[in-house]
């Protein structure tokens, strides 16, 4: 082993293969993959086999990836769900902040911490990883969702506050010589801020468009230029203070109107993933565990503290908003962990000379308890809501929603057919079904999607199919068909799949029509149709079977590879 991890590229190809093997046991035992990585690192790092020794290459990578990343999430922004969400964002943002500033201090006192020791930790306790959350998010396909975009919202502003924080520090390490040194940096972080912003404008008004559909024509070209605009920005964010992440959001922003925006993300999806697994071994190798001893009274009080009360002070700033306390629950667990960058803020006030190291490894352990566990909160956020749900009316206010405008504004009425997901496919079966005279309600858990059916001169409800509260009040009583486009995606630690969740919803709710639910593969035929659905759609299958009726210029021949159970009295029109 010590013979291969000699050189760079020996180390970075046992990081892989540890990366690899941890990883599919963790498959095994249905970990989340970001705790494997992060458990590779712990291995690696001077805790245990002492493997990483090449930290500029790791750093380099991992920096990469945190831009990739960020760009990934940049190019999917919509600017008219930016304006609607900014207010929420930054009452949600600044508040949890506040919140988790004053309370962390006093429990510093609580724990005999010294006033700037519990200060430092206090504040150190108010950074959420963003990098973490939006992995999290994008792997259960949630980062477009009201929550998700929320979520992303105040972390922007954590970020921001992250910003300000390291620039006063900085200046106060600087020193008294330059009393106006503070100011001075923050002016110059605004107006640095203040320029990137407006030169993403200028590309997005006159560039945009016209590069990538010059570049479109070599696709390895645009990918390539898309790589660099990330690191790119990300570079210019860092030098100007901003940060590699808003940096590299804004990047991506930049391309978000452009008509190939689609292909660049799925190009770029796989390298994010590979380059993001240096920054969880990075983290992990980073963390100290000869540290951890002495301090764990003070790490379980405060990540109880993290783990519980960010969560509740997020889902009770968006309740007193009009948001549902679904919403609000599921945007709250993003921020029940401590960010790498609070690991970075003690570190420089043990620099400074204002904290001991002893907090250093105080927060460390902070930071091992609420990363590991809010993964999993995330995760299964779906099976924690369900058993908090009994107590969390006290954090919604009644009649004023402000999930979308036209909430529950379709409830009353009579439609014949309703459907879930308002993807391509969704979409193409909702218009033709409006040609031929059929009244129709769209259901959605993204807000860009609900809001492209509306301009559509289609009905669309914003809502999620797993949220018995909202399948309740969907106008079921006189429907004929409720239709799932909705692809396979389990919900959590039962791995129960989201079209079987909304068959039980529906038929509790009382629901006699029938059931048709989108299927990719005989296996999900099969168990769609043992679940009790009524027709399976199968969109491969069938644009198949049209394809060679056309190109045969016969009768479609009947179909004997899938089995499949159609209603008397309840065909699809």
């Amino acid at each position: 082993m010590e013979l291969i991890t000699q050189s760079a590229f020996g180390e970075i190809a046992t990081l892989l293969v540890m990366a690899a093997v941890i990883g599919f046991f963790g498959i095994i035992l249905r970990q989340p993959l970001i705790v494997s990585f992060i458990a590779v690192g712990l291995l690696a790092g001077p805790s245990a086999f002492d493997i990483v020794h090449s930290d500029e290459q790791i750093d380099l990578l991992s920096e990469l990836g945190i831009a990739v990343l960020l760009f990934l999430v940049g190019i999917k922004l919509d600017v008219k769900l930016i304006r609607s969400l900014g207010m929420v964002s930054l009452m949600t943002g600044l508040g949890q902040v506040a919140f988790t500033s004053i309370f962390g201090y006093l429990i510093g006192l609580m724990l005999g911490l010294g006033h700037i020791t519990s200060l430092y930790v206090a504040v150190a306790l108010t950074f959420s990883s963003t990098i973490i959350i939006v992995k999290l998010l994008s792997d259960k396909r949630e980062i477009d969702s009201l929550h998700g975009q929320i979520a992303l919202g105040f972390l922007i502003v954590q970020d921001l506050v992250v910003v300000l924080a390291m620039i006063v520090l900085s200046a106060i390490g600087i020193g008294a010589a330059d009393e106006h040194s503070g100011a001075a940096s923050l002016l110059t972080v605004l107006a640095s801020g203040a320029a990137l912003v407006a030169l993403v404008i200028l590309f997005v008004r006159y560039a945009a468009n016209p590069l990538t559909e010059r570049l479109a024509r070599a696709p390895e070209l645009l990918v390539i230029f898309a790589i660099a605009q990330a690191a790119i920005f990300a570079a210019i964010g860092d030098f100007v203070g901003l940060g590699k992440e808003v940096g590299g959001l804004l990047a991506g922003i930049s391309l978000a109107s452009t008509a190939y925006r689609e292909t660049i993300a799925a190009r770029l999806a796989p390298l994010r993933d590979f380059l993001l697994l240096f920054f969880f071994i990075a983290l992990g190798a980073t963390l100290d565990l000869s540290l951890l001893g002495a301090h764990v009274t003070g790490a379980v009080a405060f990540s109880l503290f993290v783990l519980i009360g960010n969560p509740l002070i997020v889902l009770a700033i968006m309740g007193a908003m009009g948001y549902r306390k679904r919403t609000g629950f599921l945007a709250g667990l993003t921020v029940a962990q401590i960010s790498e960058f609070s690991l970075i803020f003690i570190a420089m006030g043990v620099s400074l000379g204002h904290v001991e190291p002893n907090a250093l490894g105080l927060v460390t352990m902070v930071g091992l308890v609420t990363i590991a566990a809010s993964t999993y909160m995330i995760t299964y956020s779906y099976q924690l809501y369900a058993v908090f749900e009994p107590v969390l009316g006290i954090f919604e206010r009644k009649g004023i929603p402000r999930e979308s405008n036209e909430a529950g504004a379709h409830f009353g009425q009579h439609y014949d057919i309703l459907i879930f997901g308002l993807g391509r496919f969704g979409t193409a079966i909702g218009l033709r079904l409006k040609k031929r005279g059929f009244r129709v309600l769209g259901v959605d858990f993204n807000p860009i999607a609900v809001r492209r059916w509306r301009t559509l001169g289609l009905d669309a409800e914003y809502g999620d199919a797993t949220d018995p509260e909202f399948i309740v009040e969907l106008p079921l009583a006189q429907a004929r068909w409720v239709v799932s486009t909705i692809p396979a995606h389990p919900t959590g630690l039962t791995h129960e799949d989201t079209r079987n969740t909304l068959i039980q919803l529906t038929r509790a709710a009382g629901f006699q029509g029938g059931i048709a639910v989108t299927s990719h593969s005989k296996i999900e035929t099969e168990e769609l149709l043992a679940s009790g659905t009524d027709t399976v759609l199968e969109p491969f299958q069938d644009a198949a079977d049209r394809t060679v009726d056309l190109l045969g210029g016969g009768e479609p021949k009947e179909r004997t590879e899938i089995p499949q159970i159609e209603t008397e009295g309840k065909q699809l029109p």
